[in-house]
């Protein structure tokens, strides 16, 4: 019966050594979560029990169970290295087969799919063309290289002051004044409008537009107190340089009028190349362009965010929305998975988003080994989500989650399980020495 005893004590003991000696292993192992033998007492029992002083008949391995507790979080210089701060495991497809684990270790492979250091793609929802997550339809999650197509100007906003102290430039001024004044003089002075000359006009300002093949064109605008008001600007364009304003009689692009509290009022299109738009502050603006792209570049030119006040010219505010062709520069995921991609032109636009698994029993899952394990009846079914939502952790981008293996602990753990092991083998070394005294008997 000793022999018995002891020699499951060895096993044992030999089965404590082996998972104490992966841990120690997998201590630098991405990802690895720590697992522990657990042990039960053995009794013999018959059909009619085991009798009012039952004796053991040693000990079996019920489990090695894993411990899920978090490991520590390192910081790295690659993007694609993701951590889980928190519950949940990252959701990853090797041909349709998929896998839940830890290690965050993932690039993109020539395909521009994200992967792990295996190859498995990372799970994730997608993203339409215009940048929209596609919730609620997993996918392999792939980050499009290809070149970003341009974008034509629409819209330009342009926040100012016009100084309201401002006096008609001197030329201006004098040919309105030869001419003798109304009409004839209005025409007169706009004759002398120069952008060469800065006499000719008070204040300039430009803004860079796009044209459909991403082209830059410099949009220069001239602002001209109007000769005979104080509230009353011309306003002259040119493209490139070329006059986009009349030149033939030369008239200004538009006219921006101001209340006497120095709110804009409104706007009166000029030029055969300006039109209404759809409030005062807005122009619509018609370039024609030569180059090859789609013509005329036609844009809302909005500045109802304008003022005349008596303080200098600026410009504090200058947004527009067309670019030029943009080259995959790099990529950024937030806490809660998505997936920013930067251009070389400045733009970024959502590639999708990373989910999450998360399991009732995660002591259920089955070790599949490569740090990955799969669902199981115990685990029960996987429940997808998006990171910072539910139960599940925010996700760290430039960090990998270390093993949380104590190696302090595992190391106390070996001296416990060699003495184990030494004792039961010193129980059937006991019991061979009782065994030998009977057997010589005479």
């Amino acid at each position: 019966m000793a022999f018995n005893t002891g020699l499951s004590g060895i096993r044992a003991a030999s089965s404590d050594l082996n998972v104490t000696g992966n841990n120690i292993a997998n201590a630098g192992t991405v990802g690895f979560k720590q697992s522990r033998a657990e042990f039960a007492d053995v009794y013999a029992a018959s059909t009619t029990g085991s009798g009012s002083i039952p004796k053991g008949s040693g000990v079996l391995l019920s489990d090695v169970s894993q411990l899920f507790n978090q490991g520590n979080i390192n910081f790295t210089q690659n993007s694609l290295d993701l951590a889980i701060n928190g519950n949940g495991f990252f959701v990853t497809s090797n041909n349709g087969e998929v896998t839940y684990t830890r290690a965050g270790y993932f690039g993109t492979d020539r395909e521009g799919y994200m992967v792990n250091n295996f190859g498995y793609r990372l799970q994730g929802y997608g993203a339409d063309a215009n940048g929209n997550v596609i919730n609620g339809v997993r996918t392999d999650l792939r980050v499009d290289t290809a070149s970003q197509a341009p974008r034509a100007t629409t819209g330009v906003t342009q926040g100012m002051n016009l100084n309201a102290a401002s006096t008609v430039p001197t030329l201006y001024n004098d040919a309105y004044t030869t001419a003798g004044g109304g009409a004839a003089g209005l025409a007169a002075a706009r004759a002398v409008f120069d952008p060469t000359n800065p006499q000719t006009y008070n204040s300039a300002t430009s803004v860079n537009v796009y044209d459909s093949l991403g082209n830059s064109h410099v949009l220069s605008q001239y602002y001209v107190l109007q000769p005979g008001t104080t509230n009353t600007w011309d306003v002259y364009m040119t493209l490139d340089g070329t006059a986009l304003h009349d030149t033939a009689p030369q008239v200004p692009m538009f006219t921006t009028q101001y209340s006497s509290s120095g709110a804009i009022t409104a706007t009166t299109p000029l030029s055969a190349n300006a039109s209404a738009g759809v409030a005062a502050g807005i122009i619509g603006i018609n370039a024609p362009l030569t180059n090859g792209a789609a013509t005329p570049l036609t844009f809302n030119f909005d500045i109802r965010n304008s003022s005349q006040y008596a303080a200098a010219f600026a410009v504090n505010r200058v947004v527009q929305d067309g670019y030029t062709t943009g080259e995959l520069s790099g990529l950024e995921i937030d806490d809660t998975g998505i997936v920013f991609a930067r251009y070389t032109n400045g733009q970024s636009r959502v590639q999708g988003q990373v989910i999450l698994a998360s399991f009732a029993n995660v002591q259920g899952l089955t070790p599949i080994g490569k740090t990955a394990w799969a669902e199981s009846f115990s685990s029960g079914p996987a429940v997808e989500g998006t990171p910072r939502t539910g139960t599940l952790g925010a996700l760290q981008s430039g960090a990998l989650e270390q093993s949380n293996v104590e190696l302090s602990d595992e190391l106390v753990n070996l001296i416990v399980a060699q003495r184990n092991y030494q004792a039961n083998a010193k129980t059937i070394q006991t019991e061979d020495t009782v065994t030998q005294t009977l057997i010589n008997i005479r």
